[in-house]
């Protein structure tokens, strides 16, 4: 067992199997080439060649491309390709810090391979003896995603229409019971990519994270019913478990792994070292 099949599982995907998805001539996302064809039959908004999707001309802004993703999203639901919308949005982005250039359901992000954008905190407290424990979370029976698996402290996507500072606090009192005022030490710590293919299309995915040093004697409290316990666990038991086991969230096996890079604890002598650092953040 190892620390880099956690990335390798995250970034196993064969792009032959998808077409590009194209919005004012940007590629924003990927497409499977049976659902790209089926598209325009679903709404003429849609125009498929075997190069790529993309947005009828008349298709010219915001509104006018949402409503055409929306439409398609219900599809997506009718075609079994997902259960159901979650009427949560993201924004579909030529790349972060552009503006929007539609809008679309989080359930239908995966099947048009949109990039998705996130946000994790590690929740730690320094012990006496000068080592690292981290609060972990196990989500509940009822998530879609992983349900009982271990997961950071805080964690949830970017919808649209929030700032990143303004959703870790929505997300630091629904997950963690963390007020506007302890959230504001979070520390910015940079970011990981993977990209995966899964059952429902192509996950592009980019996690900001965060550090959150905690007081010994805070004890998250869940709000929202997405968490069924929080645990304190020592750092080396995380490795353990992350190196070993396949209990936790498959990307919070990533966010871990970093957390250990940036806090010494995985060192250049490991011998994945330097596939661990330069496969955390792909570029494609």
């Amino acid at each position: 067992m190892s620390f880099l099949r956690h990335i390798r599982a995250c970034n196993a995907y064969d792009f032959s199997a998808y077409r590009p998805f194209e919005v004012e001539g940007v590629r924003v996302g990927w497409v499977r080439h049976d659902l790209s064809d089926e598209l325009p039959d679903v709404d003429p908004g849609f125009v498929s060649t075997p190069e790529r999707l993309t947005l009828a001309p008349e298709v010219g802004d915001f509104e006018a491309r949402s409503a055409v993703i929306a439409h398609a999203a219900e599809y997506l639901v009718e075609r079994g390709t997902v259960a159901k919308l979650r009427n949560e949005f993201y924004p579909v982005l030529p790349r972060w810090g552009d503006e929007p250039l539609a809008r679309i359901d989080r359930a239908a992000v995966t099947p048009f391979g949109v990039t998705a954008y996130g946000l994790h905190v590690n929740g730690f407290v320094r012990r006496p003896d000068g080592g690292i424990d981290l609060w972990i979370g196990r989500r509940a029976q009822d998530r879609t995603v992983a349900p009982g698996q271990l997961d950071n402290l805080i964690a949830g996507g970017q919808p649209i229409g929030l700032t990143l500072a303004e959703n870790l606090v929505k997300e630091a009192h629904e997950e963690a019971g963390i007020g506007p005022d302890l959230i504001t030490r979070a520390v910015p710590v940079g970011a990981i990519t993977y990209l995966m293919d899964c059952a429902a299309g192509l996950k592009p995915d980019t996690l900001f994270l965060y550090d959150l040093e905690l007081d010994p004697d805070f004890e998250p409290r869940n709000t929202d019913g997405e968490v069924e316990e929080y645990t304190r666990w020592p750092l080396e038991e995380v490795a353990e478990s992350v190196r070993t086991t396949d209990r936790w969230k498959f990307n919070v096996n990533l966010v871990l792994i970093d957390f250990m890079i940036r806090h010494g604890f995985l060192t250049p002598e490991h011998p994945e070292y330097l596939d661990l650092v330069t496969g955390l953040r792909r570029v494609w």
